[in-house]
């Protein structure tokens, strides 16, 4: 995990510092127009309204695959945690919307992406930054309203235990709304190998269904993952840009992947579980 860590921090801090995209360096989603742009997953997410009062410069830094602010319906009042808040686009977004009143928490692991969300987001009293790791989350349990991230989870080498996390710091009746890649049918090892080596946010994307499972695993309720974006890749596009795979293997990324809304709820009051009566003959030693 440690390596992974390392490998992931130092792409992202390359990235910021470069004011770039992480395309074909497989470290994070890719952005950057041109021929390697093949999917454009950060472009094109968040509607113009929604961006209207946001620096520039801010949007431009981003390296997500979709819009998990407008989805979560942050009310003023509330605690909203990011996870792997990067250079600070969705803390601000939720930052007016949460109000004066609200709490908007940001955790990343990464120092440069700290440091320039500290820039960026210089003034706004509600917002703190917080170093940590996902997988391992710096908070007290049943503290927080709703949890956003995008394109972030899926670069956890142990996505079950972020997800276990984030069910603990949310507080009952809490809601968990992030952006992702994922993948919408099995494809073969050596065709995911080709993609991660342009961009990390697809190699460590989970299929619709297990990340469902997972979700529900940890004790979500109400998941629903929403695709918001399928990739179609032709295939003389997808001949240039992954020039190692076959036609048969080209013909399986099209259409493969997508972003999507992973959406759930924190169960108010959490079932019972069922208990053997004393009297029952499945008593150990009867």
């Amino acid at each position: 995990m440690d390596d992974i860590r390392k490998y992931v921090k130092e792409r992202y801090a390359k990235a910021i510092k470069n004011n770039s995209s992480c395309c074909g360096s497989g470290g994070c989603c890719c952005g950057t127009a041109g021929s390697s742009d093949v999917f454009s997953m950060t472009r094109g997410n968040y509607d113009g309204a929604v961006l209207e009062k946001t620096p520039e410069h801010i949007s431009d830094q981003s390296f997500g695959c979709g819009d998990p602010f407008t989805e979560a319906r942050i009310q003023p009042g509330e605690t909203v945690l990011d996870l792997g808040s990067g250079a600070g686009l969705d803390l601000f977004l939720a930052s007016e919307a949460a109000g004066p009143s609200g709490k908007v928490i940001g955790l990343d692991m990464t120092d440069e992406m700290l440091e320039t969300a500290a820039e960026n987001l210089r003034g706004l009293d509600n917002v703190t930054l917080v170093k940590g790791y996902i997988e391992d989350m710096p908070l007290e349990s049943g503290t927080v309203d709703v949890i956003i991230s995008n394109c972030v989870i899926n670069l956890s080498p142990d996505k079950g235990k972020v997800l276990k996390e984030a069910f603990r710091v949310l507080r009952p009746g809490g809601r968990f709304c992030v952006s992702d890649t994922v993948f919408l049918r099995p494809v073969t090892k050596r065709t995911v190998e080709n993609l991660a080596a342009w961009s990390g946010c697809i190699a460590g994307a989970l299929q619709e269904t297990e990340y469902a499972a997972l979700m529900e695993e940890a004790g979500f309720s109400e998941v629903e993952v929403r695709r918001t974006k399928v990739y179609e890749v032709p295939d003389a596009l997808a001949a240039m840009a992954f020039p190692e795979l076959s036609a048969e293997e080209r013909n399986e990324i099209n259409g493969a992947l997508a972003s999507a809304l992973i959406l759930a709820k924190k169960p108010r009051t959490v079932p019972l579980r069922k208990t053997v009566p004393e009297n029952s003959n499945n008593r150990k030693g009867v």
